[in-house]
């Protein structure tokens, strides 16, 4: 099928030109290119920092709040005033009433997808004359694991064996290192309450996270609340997972309106972690903006040039029955076949990184470099390069269209 008379024109220019427009095509590529790759970079780091946070932490925290002392009296009146002196915190323990309660209350949310109790409890960790500040998390072992994936960080021994044994703990590879223990080793545990327990030592981690490996150890429910000279009924903080984590800001917000306790999301938490995030990714959309910018300027530029060589032509063209929207059309074309053509070369660049760097394994507790392969993000590269290119053909194909042809014979 023979292509119309505009494109065959636009073709003739550009391979009359060919350098030229090779040139403006790598401009939209190596732009196309760098937006990928630097925003699938990105995303990919946010992704593993993000998987990395929730090995620890919850979506979601129920847990009681300190308050604030009060007076004892209220003002009778509005010229009466209240002096408290030194106000302190008020909160005699920590302790959830009914715990159990009010996690079937929240498994009854569809958005929720587990839930746990657990007792946490600041703590010393003694091998002979060896000691080091710790803190501990009574948990339901399995629980914990469906919600942190604890198993995934495990470098030696079972949690299983932590499921059926109350004097059992799995502490944190630096915990290990330096009080020299390791699997089967017994080490002894002082609370804060100074209750002292000798517990066997059923499972090392590492998180890759060297406060959380130096200090954290998981220990049953019934070994915490016992540190904590507690009944068994004593919890410190429920923990909830739900399906869409970047909406645990507003289911928080749902399930405050039922709890009875302080609902604090991961989102809240860690505000200033996730503006970080975003800063930093609006800086890379800046410079892959601007990286466009130029390449559109070379588009830009080549047309303005092509244009002032074939005013002749355009005078002909006009004079044989071509009007001005012929004209737009003819150099139109152009502009999107070398949009085209960078943008599809940019895409291909982009999506070789991402193949290339995914296959470089770093090391542990990393493994394989956190690039994340996204279809949108390709998609989002590809339809602005396309527009960019189309943006900086119309402008000098507008001059063209409204050259007149007379002027040009007289000349």
């Amino acid at each position: 099928m023979k292509a119309p008379v505009n494109v065959e024109i636009a073709l003739t220019h550009i391979f009359t030109r060919k350098k030229q427009m090779l040139i403006a095509a790598l401009g939209v590529t190596i732009g196309i290119a760098l937006y990928i790759f630097s925003n699938s970079l990105m995303k990919g780091f946010t992704k593993y920092s993000r998987n990395e946070m929730f090995k620890t932490m919850p979506h979601i925290k129920v847990f009681k709040e300190d308050e604030i002392s009060k007076p004892l009296l209220a003002s009778t009146n509005s010229q009466s005033l209240t002096v408290i002196r030194n106000p302190r915190m008020t909160t005699l323990s920590k302790s959830l009433v009914n715990p159990y309660a009010l996690i079937k209350t929240i498994q009854q949310e569809k958005y929720v997808r587990n839930v746990t109790a657990q007792v946490n409890i600041d703590f010393f960790y003694s091998n002979g004359k060896t000691q080091l500040k710790g803190m501990g998390s009574g948990v339901n072992i399995l629980e914990a694991d469906a919600m942190f994936s604890i198993q995934s960080t495990l470098l030696a021994g079972s949690l299983q064996d932590l499921a059926h044994n109350q004097n059992a703990i799995v502490i944190g590879k630096g915990i290990a290192e330096k009080m020299n223990v390791g699997i089967d080793d017994n080490i002894t545990v002082t609370s804060s309450r100074g209750v002292v327990k000798n517990m066997k030592i059923v499972g090392i981690f590492s998180t890759g996270n060297k406060s959380t490996d130096e200090q954290k150890a998981y220990l049953h429910t019934t070994a915490a609340q016992q540190l904590a000279k507690e009944s068994a009924n004593y919890a410190t903080d429920i923990y909830v997972s739900v399906h869409n984590p970047d909406s645990s800001l507003v289911y928080a917000a749902k399930l405050q309106q039922i709890m009875p306790y302080k609902v604090e999301d991961w989102q809240t938490t860690n505000a200033d972690i996730l503006a970080t995030d975003k800063i930093r990714m609006i800086m890379n959309n800046v410079v892959a903006l601007a990286m466009m910018m130029v390449a559109a300027f070379g588009i830009y530029n080549i047309l303005n040039m092509t244009i002032s060589q074939k005013l002749n032509d355009i005078a002909i063209l006009k004079a044989v029955g071509f009007s001005g929207k012929d004209i737009i059309k003819i150099f139109v074309t152009e502009a999107l076949i070398m949009g085209v053509v960078g943008t599809l070369i940019g895409l291909g660049i982009g999506a070789i990184l991402i193949e290339i760097l995914s296959r470089v394994y770093i090391g542990k507790p990393i493994g394989y470099f956190p690039i994340y392969y996204n279809l949108n993000t390709f998609l989002v590269g590809g339809s602005f390069g396309l527009l960019v290119s189309l943006g900086a053909g119309y402008l000098p194909a507008r001059k063209a269209a409204s050259v007149d042809p007379v002027e040009i014979f007289r000349k």
